[in-house]
C-alpha cells in the first residue's frame, strides 16, 4: 500500500522476484493509497496538527485500504525508521507468515491513529531516512521472498548467505583459476570437500572478525 506503486513494481519484474511470482510461489499486489480516497482530488495527506514541516498521511484512506485488504491471517507491517531493524532473522520470521500487508510511510509519516489501531509490526531497513517507504518495502519483499521454498535455483544458497549462520560469507571464486596473476586458493581446486568446508568456515570467521566483530560477541566459534 503506497503512493508510488511504480517504485515497488519495478523490482517485482526482475530476477528472483519475477520468477517466484511466475512459478506461483508468492502473490504480490501493489495498491495505490489514492484509490482509497474518495474526495474530488483523492487527497491522502494533510498538514500536521500543532504545526511543523511536511505533510502527514491521513487516516481515512489507510483505514479503508487495510480494512478492505486485510484477512484474518494478515500481519499489517508499517515501513518506517522507528521500526525494528530488518535482519535475516526477521526476514525468516516474516517468510513463515501466510499474508503480509505492507504499508509504506511517506513524508512526515502516518497519522498516529493508524499505528494505534491497525499496525501490528514496524520494520526499518536501517538507521537512515528515505524519501518514501516504497523503497524500503521493495527491500523487505526481496529479503522475504528469496527465503520461500523454491524461490532460489539452489536451495542451499540461502543457507550460506551472510548473516544466516551469524557470520559474513567468505570469499567466492569462479573460472578462470588464474586471472592477471591472481590465483584461486588451491584448496578450492582440490576436490576435498571436508577441507573446502573447513577453509570456508575459517574465511567466514576471519572476514566477520575484520568487518563485523560485533557479530562474534558471545558466540561459540
Amino acid at each position: 500500500m503506497t503512493l508510488f506503486p511504480r517504485i515497488v513494481e519495478g523490482p517485482l519484474e526482475e530476477s528472483i522476484l519475477k520468477r517466484a511470482r511466475e512459478r506461483g510461489l508468492v502473490a504480490i499486489r501493489v495498491h495505490n493509497l489514492r484509490d482509497f480516497a474518495h474526495d474530488k482530488h483523492r487527497v491522502v495527506d494533510d498538514k500536521p496538527f500543532g504545526g511543523g514541516p511536511g505533510m502527514v498521511l491521513k487516516p481515512e484512506p489507510i483505514f479503508e485500504a487495510v480494512e478492505t485488504l486485510r484477512r484474518p491471517e494478515s500481519r499489517v507491517v508499517l515501513m518506517c525508521p522507528q521500526g525494528r531493524r530488518l535482519t535475516q532473522a526477521v526476514a525468516r520470521e516474516l517468510a513463515q507468515l501466510p499474508h503480509l500487508l505492507i504499508l509504506c510511510g511517506h513524508y512526515e509519516g502516518v497519522d498516529e491513529r493508524v499505528r494505534e489501531a491497525l499496525v501490528q509490526d514496524e520494520i526499518s531497513i536501517g538507521d537512515y531516512v528515505l524519501t518514501n517507504g516504497a523503497l524500503a518495502a521493495a527491500v523487505l519483499i526481496d529479503a522475504v521472498v528469496r527465503l520461500l521454498p523454491g524461490a532460489l535455483g539452489d536451495e542451499t544458497s540461502a543457507t550460506s548467505d551472510s548473516f544466516t549462520n551469524g557470520l559474513l560469507e567468505g570469499p567466492q571464486y569462479t573460472r578462470p583459476a588464474e586471472f592477471r596473476g591472481m590465483r584461486v586458493p588451491e584448496v578450492l581446486l582440490s576436490g576435498n570437500h571436508e577441507e573446502i568446508a573447513r577453509w570456508r568456515r575459517e574465511q567466514a570467521l576471519r572476514r566477520t572478525a575484520q568487518r563485523r566483530p560485533d557479530l562474534l560477541e558471545g558466540r561459540q566459534t
